[in-house]
């Protein structure tokens, strides 16, 4: 967009004429077609039937078109036509809650488009994960078929609708604060800012780890059983991840990347995902890598050389095996964590886009 709509429309438009009351059923580009079942559970969810087009819709917000339509794309929807009959009050009042903290100068455009673009992201996601949450285990507990199980989740999703919106707001005051407590901790114990435009302002552990001959494996095996091999992988890789303290940044198919505070919290989950993923049934060979330095996080992803170094690493990485950096090998050796570990020099590997490595081989001694 070459110049950032404005979220005010003129007086004239707010002032507009008053808007007919239709229950119509509009559409967006894209939809299909609803069956009353599924028609009845939408207005449940969204307070009522879609009455507005966008036009509409930005006149009862009191905001411009243009930015009707920048906040309703940034919520990851397509575009729809002037005349399609979308928008109930639900939307009107998001439009209008959002033009508001812009208008009060709390926030700017951009800002909001962030925010929009973030939860649109994760709830897109959130929602998806849970409605095959709910399928899996209709299918499991009823040994009903993918379809007929689909059925019967959508039928009863506005049951527990009220309960999956009241834990989605627990969990996220919850990863709100816990946020704000790093944060605090972090920018205490902070030296002055650097000028350098290099600089990576966040110290972090970066782990990945992945599955060998995931690709090669996942063509050799049904439905039922890729599922279970993916979910195997990433709920028992989540669980250790999160009990010793370091967090899940992203899941990429057959491989999970994970952050950490501290070196030694990232050595140990990074040898625990090892064991504990060793040790389940059906689980291809793994294999991971730690590096520690500098990180800038965004969109909430980190980037920056030392996400590279640590992707890279772990492609090289034999099965079964940990690969950090010599740089990072140095920092967990002057650690009380070391005594733990045997660091093992490895082949000097030839990382894609990064040269020449000498790489180290995190062994964890025997209890």
């Amino acid at each position: 967009m070459s110049e950032t709509p404005r979220p005010r429309a003129d007086r004239a438009a707010v002032d507009g004429p008053a808007l007919p009351d239709r229950d119509d059923i509009g559409e967006a580009s894209g939809a299909v077609e609803e069956t009353s079942t599924v028609r009845d559970s939408v207005e449940q969810l969204l307070g009522g039937s879609r009455r507005y087009t966008i036009v509409e819709l930005a006149r009862k917000a009191g905001t411009s078109v243009d930015f009707a339509r920048t906040f309703w794309k940034a919520m990851g929807f397509p575009n729809v036509t002037d005349d399609a009959v979308v928008f109930g009050d639900i939307d009107v009042n998001a439009l209008r809650v959002m033009a508001q903290l812009i208008d009060d100068g709390r926030i700017d455009t951009t800002t909001a488009i962030s925010l929009l673009r973030a939860q649109s992201h994760t709830t897109d996601r959130l929602v998806l994960w849970q409605t095959e949450a709910l399928v899996d285990g209709v299918a499991r507990m009823h040994d009903l078929d993918d379809v007929s199980a689909r059925l019967v989740v959508l039928d009863k999703l506005p049951q527990i609708v009220d309960v999956l919106q009241s834990q989605l707001t627990y969990s996220w005051r919850r990863q709100l604060t816990a946020l704000m407590v790093r944060t605090e901790a972090e920018v205490s114990n902070s030296a002055r800012p650097d000028t350098d435009p290099f600089h990576m302002p966040l110290t972090r552990a970066l782990g990945f780890v992945d599955m060998v001959a995931y690709t090669r494996r996942s063509t050799e095996l049904g439905s039922q059983a890729l599922a279970a091999l993916v979910q195997s992988f990433e709920y028992t890789s989540r669980d250790v991840i999160t009990t010793h303290g370091a967090r899940v940044v992203k899941t990429i198919g057959d491989a999970i990347l994970f952050v950490a505070d501290d070196l030694a919290v990232g050595a140990e989950v990074a040898s625990e995902l090892i064991a504990a993923l060793q040790a389940k049934e059906n689980m291809l060979p793994v294999r991971a890598s730690v590096v520690w330095g500098g990180v800038i996080s965004r969109h909430g992803d980190v980037f920056g050389p030392t996400v590279n170094l640590a992707s890279r690493l772990v492609d090289v990485a034999p099965a079964g095996s940990i690969l950090m950096d010599a740089a990072t090998a140095e920092a967990l050796a002057a650690t009380p964590a070391a005594r733990r570990y045997t660091l093992v020099p490895r082949e000097v590997a030839e990382l894609q886009g990064l040269g020449q490595v000498a790489p180290i081989e995190l062994r964890r001694l025997p209890a």
